[in-house]
């Protein structure tokens, strides 16, 4: 079984590069796209804000009781 064709992740839409000038593009974009996860470890460390954390929606207090009406009280 042949493996699906991925789409290319640099496209040339003018002129002619040499295969040197394509790597040498490839290899600057490497080392631009290494530095950068290299120095963006600061957001990985941060604490979430209470306003962002998705989690303090969830009821976890009191359990929820089937019902009418009772989706109304799924979020308190």
């Amino acid at each position: 079984m042949s493996e699906p064709k991925l789409p290319p992740h640099v496209v040339v839409v003018r002129g002619a590069p040499s295969d040197e000038e394509l790597a040498a593009l490839t290899a600057v974009l490497s080392a631009r796209a290494a530095a950068r996860r290299a120095t963006d470890t600061t957001r990985a460390t941060e604490p979430v804000s209470g306003w962002r954390d998705r989690a303090r929606n969830l009821r976890t207090q009191v359990p929820t009781r089937p019902g009418p009406g009772a989706w109304r009280l799924s979020t308190r």
